[in-house]
């Protein structure tokens, strides 16, 4: 972003929460992620364990349960973010973005990770 403004270009950062599109599908996760840890060597395989693959599919479904389908609300950043005379620098689609991660990312380093 900053990068680019000594060109005269404006960059927004639109950054969204979860929301439910063919990226965020648990089912194509899942298979990417089976198909990935098939291709991996042993020695990897042992490091991470059967456990870590089951414990991360399990989780993705837990949060798939807070997943928006409403993807206006990322369009309409978009939207105002390319016809404002006076656009923000970063926008943030959708409560778990406002709500988590904002406030997340100015907590330190050792209490976001544990959260």
């Amino acid at each position: 972003r900053l990068e680019m403004h000594n060109f005269g270009v404006k960059v927004c950062v639109i950054e969204p929460g979860y929301f439910k599109t063919m990226i965020s599908n648990v089912e194509n996760l899942e298979k990417n992620f089976h198909s990935s840890w098939k291709k991996l060597p042993e020695e990897i395989k042992a490091s991470y364990g059967e456990g870590y693959l089951r414990h991360y599919a399990g989780l993705l479904k837990v949060l798939e349960k807070t997943y928006s389908s409403d993807l206006s609300l990322v369009t309409n950043c978009m939207e105002h973010a390319l016809t404002s005379v006076h656009p923000r620098t970063r926008y943030s689609a959708g409560w778990d973005a406002k709500l988590l991660y904002i406030p997340l990312s100015y907590l330190p380093s050792a209490l976001s990770d544990a959260l």
